[in-house]
């Protein structure tokens, strides 16, 4: 049943003019009516204009792409690329050009749901989720009532670079296979002959995070490698060069005899890099580093990063192409992307 504005009203304790003088914030209202007025229209889903049924079914020109950090390029590659699909699909008005805007969340699950909610409420055509997704059983719920509300109003939904929602029957689903590629990426490393192998994970709390330390875990377990030292080599932190630096510097600390380093990302293990020369370690041949991602500055890093290539580009485009329709959804609404080792200089078999 559509919510109205009078449903609003009636649940902020307000007149219904009230509650349009909140929305269209074009005349002075108390800061707490106002808070009021919003926290109801947030409990309530309010969708603006929802009363004119004609226009509340319909969607508008826009195209939402959620991000977690816009100045990281594994974001970056995905967004732009997804930004000029879903610019190429049309060829003006008449034929169906939208137009995409990139919200960037910081990593905030609650800017997550907020960008969602403004979304649809601006009836968004499409939007497209990038990345991992946060592993927490509240938010799961909210992000999939809020997906399945967009997509009862008409918007398509499309996940990219992210596993699917548990139950999700309304998501166009592409999802990079990161406990394959970290499982190939260690594996590699033990066929050269390391077995002190440290790990720089990214947050504990998110997908991208457990699937590529799995992966890590599961070529230990095959080599008959998994136990204390599993946990004790393996150092949670950010996707950011600063944290892989700083974990580092703590596996250095806890194993001064490691042979391996393998980080979360590319960016991470910049950082990685960064501590082994600071402690007077040389790479590969004091120790091999490992990245994940293949971002643009990989083969130019010195030594050039080993890793595994994500098709972020070519995930980006279907991802835009999927918005606009332009492409139909995978068998099952689901596509498993795999990654491709990339050998580098930055690996080789460790000394003695």
């Amino acid at each position: 049943m559509t919510v109205t504005l009078a449903d609003v009203a009636a649940r902020a304790r307000v007149s219904p003019a009230t509650v349009s003088r909140v929305l269209n914030g074009n005349y002075p209202v108390a800061a707490s009516t106002r808070e009021r007025v919003l926290r109801a229209v947030d409990e309530l889903d309010y969708v603006l204009n929802g009363p004119a049924s004609a226009l509340a079914a319909a969607t508008s020109d826009l195209v939402g792409i959620l991000v977690n950090d816009i100045a990281d390029p594994f974001f970056g590659i995905m967004a732009g690329a997804a930004q000029s699909a879903i610019g190429d699909a049309g060829t003006g008005r008449a034929g169906g050009e939208k137009l995409a805007v990139v919200c960037n969340t910081g990593g905030s699950p609650e800017r997550e749901l907020t960008y969602l909610t403004l979304l649809q409420r601006q009836r968004a055509a499409a939007v497209v989720v990038t990345g991992g997704a946060l592993e927490d059983p509240d938010h799961i719920a909210a992000l999939t009532a809020k997906l399945t509300r967009l997509a009862d109003a008409g918007t398509r939904v499309v996940l990219c670079g992210r596993p699917p929602m548990p139950g999700d029957t309304v998501a166009a689903t592409l999802a990079f296979d990161n406990r394959g590629g970290a499982r190939s990426l260690t594996e590699h490393l033990l066929a050269l002959g390391h077995r002190r192998i440290g790990y720089v994970a990214g947050p504990a709390d998110r997908t991208t995070t457990r699937d590529r330390l799995d992966g890590h875990r599961d070529a230990l377990a095959a080599a008959g490698l998994a136990g204390p030292d599993t946990d004790r080599l393996t150092v949670y932190g950010h996707y950011t060069r600063a944290s892989g630096y700083e974990a580092t510097r703590e596996l250095l600390a806890r194993e001064p005899s490691l042979t391996a380093v393998v980080a979360a990302n590319d960016t991470v293990a910049l950082g990685a890099c960064a501590a082994l020369r600071e402690a007077g370690l040389r790479i590969p041949d004091d120790v091999s580093v490992a990245g994940f991602d293949d971002l643009p500055f990989s083969a130019d890093a010195v030594p050039a990063l080993t890793t595994v290539r994500l098709p972020l580009h070519e995930a980006g485009v279907q991802a835009g192409r999927l918005a606009m329709g332009a492409d139909t959804s995978p068998p099952g609404g689901v596509a498993t992307i795999p990654g491709e080792l990339m050998l580098r200089a930055s690996t080789a078999p460790p000394r003695g």
